[in-house]
């Protein structure tokens, strides 16, 4: 699945840099630069830091392939502790009820429709924040049917998504799950032996834009994240494929 982008990466490592502690198996896979509580947890279609103290993921990270996006899957549609997480550190259902924000999935429930397992995992509390209702059912689900349909085109997109916590005092239920003040998206591909990558950062308010007003460089959202994307790639590669963004290869509008 993933051999014409370990090829690119070979051949790139070969002609420009050295190729010395690379993990080309997790090329997905981000890596935390602050202090926060940070554990990482592999479920069947994602991987995720959960952060303890939050009671939300610090990140989720996952392929999504053009097969992928073909599933049949139906929505299962029941959200659940993750079992993999602490209760004494984990939210709960009730905490979102009457709280004026939705269970918002990082990785969505529709992206997951390849496998029964997948799709349950998606709905553990640990693949969830506090979303604006509006935002949730508005531009950002619009973003992630756009992922899917660059991942039907493309073949495959490596994603990673989650919450921006700049203030921990907003929270819901009596578990005191934090509000995020907004969301992130970066999104990886490979096309003709080169690889793009694309950053956005969403409010967790209401309202509508263009998707591209949203969009910025992975630099960018590394700066407001304070999370290190992409970090098993040479770091010559690294550093220019998260500087610049061509929209060209996004169909971003």
């Amino acid at each position: 699945m993933r051999k014409s982008l370990l090829l690119l990466i070979l051949i790139l490592c070969l002609t420009n840099v050295s190729c010395q502690n690379i993990n080309l198996e997790d090329i997905e896979i981000p890596t935390i630069t602050d202090e926060r509580s940070d554990r990482v947890i592999t479920h069947k279609g994602f991987t995720l830091s959960y952060n303890y103290d939050w009671k939300i993921p610090n990140w989720v990270a996952y392929e999504l392939t053009d097969i992928e996006v073909k599933g049949e899957v139906p929505r299962y549609d029941k959200f659940k502790p993750d079992p993999m997480v602490p209760q004494n550190v984990s939210a709960h259902t009730n905490d979102y009820k009457h709280s004026g924000y939705d269970r918002g999935h990082m990785a969505p429930a529709a992206d997951m429709k390849w496998d029964e397992q997948a799709m349950r995992e998606s709905f553990y509390l640990s693949n969830i924040c506090p979303q604006n209702p509006n935002l949730n059912g508005g531009v950002w689900k619009d973003l992630e049917e756009q992922v899917r349909e660059l991942a039907s085109q493309k073949g495959k997109i490596f994603v990673i998504c989650g919450p921006i916590v700049n203030d921990t005092s907003k929270t819901i239920g009596e578990n005191k799950v934090v509000v995020p003040q907004a969301f992130f998206k970066v999104l990886l591909q490979e096309e003709n032996n080169e690889l793009h990558t694309i950053g956005f950062v969403y409010e967790n308010i209401s309202g509508r834009k263009p998707m591209s007003t949203y969009a910025m460089t992975v630099d960018e959202v590394e700066e407001l994240t304070n999370i290190d994307f992409f970090p098993s790639l040479p770091n010559k590669i690294e550093k220019k494929v998260e500087a610049d963004v061509d929209f060209s290869k996004w169909t971003v509008q």
